[in-house]
């Protein structure tokens, strides 16, 4: 079991390219945080990242409002925000800008990405492709929690060379509006967040915590690939433990200390994800649902549902088929 590609297709993870811009210094972009936007950009997702890759010069990066966040981005470079905070991108450090969030809304006349080019004299040239990530928060996305509000690209050169070359290829292809751009760009924006948070793995400190930290660990990765797997079995903390070669107590402090929580915790959250994606299949009952990720009973599937979720799954099914308010 591939423990981030299962979260990754849990959660519904999809891509949009929004924008390119080609800009000559000096310039500005502040973009709003992602809830702001988030019904017009990604109308059907629950949370929205935003992410800048830089494809050609350099750029400043950093959390609006914070100064010591910012940072030079060269060629290649992806900056991604995963609480979706203001952000700002410039010419040069300590620039601030207004955003219009009017700018945010999808043209009805022709496909993304909205292509922007400020032209003057300088000769300082900067060609940045934009957009966003939508997935689910609720009840439980592992990797949403697990990750900082800014994540750098920590690439290797050949990895970032041949994402950094992909998009390129992806955007010059949706400039001649190519039929499908759009679409091949939404599938390369995801590659693209999968390889930087796969690089981010690979360059945590052996000595962090966190859940990406667990997926590194010999007898945590282990428990988590049998939890995610499986995760309707009815496991123990003693058979987990026991699959894992440590004993109960060891097995559950290094858990927890690399997670946050407990196994039997983490198995119940990670089942209340698995089940608000069965619940919004039509003709399930939620006495299938709840056997589907590993309750003998509708009544005990409705206790923990609601302990986690906060409100039954009935309701909370309802909820989600109930008409928007206009």
């Amino acid at each position: 079991m591939d423990v981030l590609s299962d979260v990754l297709k849990t959660v519904r993870l999809t891509g949009a390219v929004f924008f390119e811009r080609h800009l000559h210094a000096p310039w500005v972009g502040e973009s709003p945080p992602s809830a702001a936007i988030a019904s017009m950009v990604m109308p059907e997702a629950e949370h929205v990242i935003s992410f800048h890759a830089i494809l050609s010069g350099s750029c400043w990066a950093g959390l609006a409002g914070n100064s010591d966040s910012s940072m030079r981005f060269n060629a290649g470079d992806i900056v991604i925000y995963p609480m979706g905070d203001a952000n700002v991108l410039s010419s040069a450090p300590g620039m601030r800008g207004l955003p219009d969030l009017q700018d945010y809304a999808r043209p009805k006349d022709r496909p993304l990405p909205i292509v922007t080019r400020l032209d003057n004299d300088s000769a300082d040239y900067c060609h940045l492709v934009c957009g966003y990530f939508g997935c689910d928060a609720r009840p439980f996305n592992p990797l949403l929690e697990a990750l900082p509000r800014m994540l750098l690209s920590q690439m290797s050169a050949a990895a970032r060379g041949w994402l950094s070359n992909l998009l390129r290829l992806a955007a010059e292809e949706a400039g001649r509006g190519g039929a499908g751009s759009e679409s091949l760009l939404a599938r390369l924006a995801e590659l693209m967040f999968v390889e930087v948070v796969r690089q981010y793995i690979i360059h945590l400190p052996e000595d962090s915590k966190g859940w990406l930290s667990g997926l590194k660990h010999r007898q945590v990765g282990h428990a988590l690939r049998l939890i995610h797997g499986s995760p309707e079995k009815p496991w123990t903390l003693a058979e987990l433990a026991r699959e894992v070669g440590l004993s109960r107590s060891v097995f559950a402090d290094r858990f927890a200390h690399y997670v946050g929580v407990s196994p039997m915790h983490y198995l119940g959250r990670w089942r209340m994800q698995l089940a608000v994606r069965h619940l919004v299949i039509p003709g399930i009952s939620v006495a299938q649902v709840g056997a589907e990720v590993g309750y003998e009973s509708e009544a005990a599937f409705n206790r923990a549902f609601k302990k986690h979720v906060g409100v039954p799954p009935g309701s909370w099914r309802r909820g989600k088929s109930s008409p928007a308010p206009e």
